[in-house]
């Protein structure tokens, strides 16, 4: 059997809360330990860092939301070999939700007649501004890249997240020859993901069967 490979696990923690949440999984019920381990066994690698990427909501929105997110990612923060990482959120104008709509629904492959149709509805029904996250992605590449390649660490890298806008830079990662890996619930993994490089698709029996704390089976 081939030698386990130390693997640093990159989490894209607004991307997978939001997809559990789909296949009604309550994202407080993961247990991130067992949620990693299975991952990496699954790539046969042993977790040397997981670095857990999210959203920092704002004061103002709510100080009863902004405690309780902020005490779901110290307790993430206490497990061992993890590491929070957090962005602050900010708002987006309508010009450009618009816009990341439409290449949404570009990768969907409509056909001629229903596109059009999909994009007006998309478009009359967005509100005027959003909460979106800023700088995360980022953050998460600028790492994955710093650590992979500037410091030049012998490790495989595992992107948990299924957003196809992480490719240019796994890329870069494979072009450096490192081994790179992507994980995601089966709920939005991009097919370009999954068409690029190994990866893992978690569907609702491996997360309830293996990866829920006890008493959340």
């Amino acid at each position: 059997m081939k030698k386990e490979k130390e693997a640093v696990i990159s989490i894209d923690g607004n991307n997978l809360y939001h997809n559990l949440k789909a296949m009604q999984i309550k994202p407080s019920d993961l247990d991130f330990q067992k949620f990693t381990n299975y991952i990496a066994k699954h790539f046969n690698c042993s977790i040397k860092k997981v670095l857990y990427y999210n959203s920092k909501p704002d004061i103002r929105e709510g100080e009863a939301k902004y405690y309780r997110h902020m005490s779901y990612m110290s307790e993430i923060g206490k497990i061992p070999k993890f590491e929070v990482k957090l962005r602050k959120l900010q708002t987006s104008p309508t010009k450009e939700i618009q816009k990341e709509a439409r290449e949404a629904i570009d990768e969907l492959e409509l056909c001629d007649t229903c596109s059009p149709i999909v994009k007006k509805f998309l478009e009359d029904s967005i509100g005027r501004v959003k909460m979106k996250e800023k700088g995360v992605d980022i953050l998460l590449v600028v790492d994955m890249i710093d650590i992979a390649i500037i410091n030049n660490e012998d490790i495989a890298c595992i992107l948990v997240s299924g957003d196809a806008d992480f490719i240019p830079a796994l890329d870069i990662l494979k072009r450096k020859g490192k081994e790179v890996f992507t994980a995601s619930v089966v709920k939005g993994y991009a097919r370009n993901l999954r068409q690029k490089f190994p990866y893992l698709i978690l569907n609702r029996k491996d997360i309830t069967e293996n990866c829920l704390k006890k008493g959340s089976e």
